[in-house]
């Protein structure tokens, strides 16, 4: 160490002794420049990362010979703060430098002794040019870039010489997106021409886009600006959906903070930077060619949405925006709404896109105990509002008649939060987090068979058997049985009593079997009747065919059977047994109907 400053003295004295040192000499060996020295390109669009907090700088020097200058600068959709200065030094440095290699000749300029004039400045988020003359032959520009709200991108665009659009299309003198019409589900666009399509200079016509992009957040001021808010968009529902997936996992909390460690910095690590092309796929615009009129269709109802045009340059890989501006879709129709009183059940009919609803009678069927209370054209609504402060409630339906489906559309707050198909088989849709629930019910494929003949009333109608109520302290629907078959035992069939077994749930419920004897000319015929309308239940069931109910549960469903002996029955008469599922919540579920024989002789 001693070795090495001693010759260091020594050459130093030696230099001094030989004349006055240069000015090189003065910075130490192993000085590091006080700024990145980053050079800005002429003619090109360069994508610039902005940290918040931080100021960037870039240089560039002109043309001996050039009278003016350009400089466009587009921020990314958050604010920037950007200015352009000239420095001029009194001494034009050396050509040839025998300085370091990690100075950099902005670095010189800006330790020698000079003045810097501050050409322009602007603060905001909106796309800004710069015009004017140059400063000074010997001069060096400097534009300083800085971010204060957030970590955010630019695009700086530098021309030398007389003209400042450059590669970007021209927007005409009204950039103002006019709204031509609005419908249910569709917006209508319009918008003046971009000069750069309609007279294109030089006579060189450039491959030019309209581009529209729709949202529900707000209009952007540039495409950068809308890449970068759907980005920061996705991220915050990818973080949310996360977290509500590791909600339910047991994850150790360390572990967990590393991880959303890792992933908040994954956006930061991403780069800016990329083509039109991509963007206008990522984003999911719309381009409609030179059109200046465009539709955008397959929207929501009753939803207000933002929409953006862009011109895109594709040779180039620019692009110019509009002043957007945004619309809301017409309020959609919605017939009268039923509400859903806490555990009565209802009956819904549809009918060649008609509906009707009624209550259900206690001594009817569903043809007969639905009074048609309102009528609408094409769906049913109901709504109901559950009990308790768990706002917890189970919806049940069941097709009562028919082969044809039915849809049942269950939203809150016009959110969607099921959609199912009902059937003959019993429907259990879990309602859960919402104060309260709007029930849509229409047949499925009905705008399918729109243009079909109309069929007889007697079997195009559709009855739909509902019930709604609040289920307080549980966190799921209840179990159905595996199977709604019922078998019956022919060895210990008696002239007096049949044997039945059925399955059950795992949770304790009560079965309940019913008995209906069968004329003796017509065993089959009154059989098929009985499974013709599943919607009757027990309350509809005179007490004279009640035969038994029993309590019965099994926590293995595997080994959930349950028998019982059905006595007291006339010998060789054929009867129609059926059992029902009644529960605490929801429809009684009711088994497939058996058809058995008692023995003529014993």
């Amino acid at each position: 160490m001693s070795l090495s400053w001693s010759l260091g003295l020594a050459v130093a004295l030696l230099c001094g002794t030989m004349g006055p040192l240069p000015l090189t000499a003065l910075a130490p060996e192993n000085e590091v420049p006080l700024r990145p020295t980053t050079w800005l390109l002429e003619d090109k669009v360069t994508p610039i990362h902005l940290p918040k907090g931080k100021t960037r700088r870039f240089y560039f020097t002109l043309k001996r010979k050039s009278p003016s200058m350009s400089l466009t600068v587009s921020p990314c959709g958050a604010p920037i703060d950007w200015s352009l200065a000239a420095r001029t030094l009194k001494d034009k440095p050396p050509k040839n430098l025998q300085w370091s290699s990690k100075k950099s000749m902005p670095e010189v300029w800006w330790r020698g002794p000079g003045t810097e004039a501050k050409l322009h400045s602007y603060t905001g988020n909106s796309a800004d040019t710069y015009t004017g003359p140059t400063y000074a032959p010997a001069s060096i520009y400097i534009l300083r870039l800085k971010s204060q709200e957030q970590d955010t991108s630019a695009s700086v665009y530098l021309h030398d010489g007389p003209g400042s659009a450059g590669p970007f299309p021209k927007l005409p003198s009204d950039p103002r997106v006019h709204t031509f019409g609005v419908g249910l589900t569709s917006v209508t666009l319009s918008w003046n021409p971009s000069t750069s399509v309609t007279q294109p200079s030089h006579g060189v016509r450039h491959p030019y886009d309209y581009c529209v992009l729709v949202n529900r957040n707000h209009n952007y001021r540039s495409l950068c600006a809308a890449r970068e808010g759907l980005k920061r968009e996705r991220e915050r529902e990818g973080r949310r959906e996360k977290k509500d997936k590791q909600r339910k996992e047991a994850v150790w909390p360390i572990l967990k903070d590393w991880w959303w460690q890792q992933w908040d910095t994954f956006g930061e690590l991403q780069s800016s930077a990329s083509a039109v092309s991509e963007d206008v796929g990522q984003l999911g615009c719309t381009c409609r060619g030179v059109e200046s009129v465009c539709t955008v269709s397959e929207l929501l109802p009753d939803t207000q949405y933002y929409f953006d045009v862009f011109v895109i340059d594709r040779l180039n890989g620019t692009s110019a925006a509009y002043t957007g501006t945004f619309a809301r879709t017409h309020e959609e129709a919605q017939p009268a709404v039923i509400a859903l009183k806490e555990g009565e059940p209802r009956v819904a009919l549809l009918q060649d896109g008609r509906s009707s609803s009624g209550s259900s009678s206690s001594g009817s069927g569903s043809s007969t105990g639905s009074s048609a209370s309102s009528r609408q054209q094409g769906a049913t609504m109901f709504s109901f509002r559950p009990r308790g402060w768990q706002q917890n409630g189970l919806l049940t339906l069941q097709s009562c008649n028919g082969t044809q489906k039915v849809t049942v559309v269950v939203t809150s707050r016009g959110k969607v939060l099921s959609t199912q198909e009902v059937g003959d088989q019993l429907a259990q849709i879990w309602l859960q987090g919402a104060p309260s629930y709007l029930i849509r019910l229409e047949v499925a494929g009905a705008a399918a068979t729109t243009g079909r003949a109309r069929a007889p009333s007697g079997t195009s109608r559709i009855a739909v058997k509902i019930q709604a109520s609040s289920a307080y302290h549980r966190q799921a629907a209840p179990a159905l049985p595996a199977t709604l078959q019922i078998k019956s035992f022919n060895k210990l069939r008696t002239c007096s009593s049949v044997t039945l077994a059925w399955m059950g749930t795992e949770e304790r419920s009560l079965y309940c079997v019913y008995r209906r004897r069968l004329p003796d000319n017509g065993g089959k015929r009154g059989a098929g009747r009985g499974n013709a309308d599943r919607c009757p239940g027990p309350e509809s069931r005179p007490d004279s065919e009640r035969v038994l109910c029993k309590y019965f549960q099994e926590l293995n469903p595997r080994r959930a059977v349950t028998t019982a002996v059905i006595a007291g029955l006339e010998p060789g008469a054929s009867y129609v047994l059926d059992v029902y599922l009644m529960r605490r919540w929801g429809l009684p579920i009711k088994y497939h109907s058996k058809t058995v024989r008692t023995r003529r002789e014993c």
